[in-house]
């Protein structure tokens, strides 16, 4: 029987659980810790904006950080609990393909933004007197920018490789949002080489920052190590401490996804990953900065009682 190539007909989504027995329970679950990602992300990006205490590198990146999230949930979750409400469950081919182009743009660019934070950190410990000179606004906004490029760079390659394979047959994608390896499986030629090579992308993606990142924080270890200053060592594990929390988190995810071989991989965990890093990880990094941040919780007091 000869296959007909359907490119242009809507894709079926799964769901994070497929065939759910209590699809209301885990829409309240899901809207809240939505609805607590945005708001928490968005008053980040008041506060950074507002107090000018917070005008300094490290919240400008932190604020950057914090649009990331915002659009990065945004992506799929809405979809998502539209779904699960709903008998229509399917998405578009242009819809999927935005899907994947954004998701890859959104996880890339904050890869090298975590990477540059640590960057920054190291400076303000290591190399205080310098710091006005090595993170001036130019610079930030340089490393910004850099950041949405890197990750556009890695949607604008993967987006149109990965939707101009031919999906036949079966169009119902095993997940809630159009993941590129859930999508590749509903192709009906090899793509194992594809796969490698996009394999081979993400692990370079993801030694770059990480590279950054460990040599960051063994000088900063070192450094902190020397000090005669028990009030200094305090201030810079202060410092430092909610970054490397946010880092093991997301980074954690994001090496179960793109470096553990496929042997390692079940649908269901995937989605399991997929939903920590996309749902949880958004809702988390504002939580754990604004908590463990005297700086952000002065703000956050002050905007409160401007306001009352």
């Amino acid at each position: 029987m000869e296959t007909t190539h359907q490119n242009t007909t809507d894709f079926v989504f799964l769901g994070l659980i497929t065939n759910p027995s209590f699809p209301g329970l885990i829409f309240a679950v899901v809207f809240s810790i939505y609805l607590v990602a945005v708001t928490a992300n968005v008053i980040m990006i008041l506060l950074i904006h507002l107090d000018s205490r917070l005008h300094t590198p490290m919240y400008f990146l932190l604020g950057q950080l914090s649009v990331m999230d915002t659009v990065y949930i945004c992506i799929t979750v809405p979809k998502m609990l539209h779904d699960l409400l709903s008998k229509e469950k399917s998405i578009s081919f242009l819809g999927c393909a935005l899907q994947i182009f954004f998701y890859l743009t959104l996880i890339g660019g904050e890869f090298f933004l975590l990477g540059l934070m640590a960057y920054d950190r190291y400076v303000a410990v290591c190399n205080p007197l310098r710091y006005p000179l090595l993170m001036n606004r130019r610079i930030c906004l340089f490393m910004v920018i850099g950041s949405w490029i890197g990750g556009s760079l890695d949607g604008f390659m993967l987006t149109p490789v990965t939707m101009s394979f031919p999906y036949c047959g079966s169009r119902k994608i095993n997940h809630f949002f159009c993941e590129i390896p859930a999508v590749l499986k509903l192709s009906c030629v090899d793509t194992s080489l594809y796969e490698t090579l996009m394999y081979a992308c993400c692990v370079l993606m993801l030694l770059i920052p990480i590279a950054i990142i460990s040599v960051s924080y063994t000088q900063i270890l070192l450094t902190v190590h020397r000090m005669n200053s028990a009030e200094g060592q305090r201030k810079a594990f202060a410092t430092c401490s909610s970054h490397i929390m946010v880092v093991c988190i997301f980074y954690g995810a994001a090496f179960y996804t793109n470096v553990l071989p496929r042997s390692y991989h079940t649908p269901e965990k995937d989605k399991v990953v997929s939903a920590f890093y996309t749902i949880l990880t958004p809702m988390l990094n504002p939580l754990i900065y604004s908590l463990r941040n005297k700086d952000v919780a002065v703000a956050l007091r002050k905007l409160l009682g401007m306001s009352i």
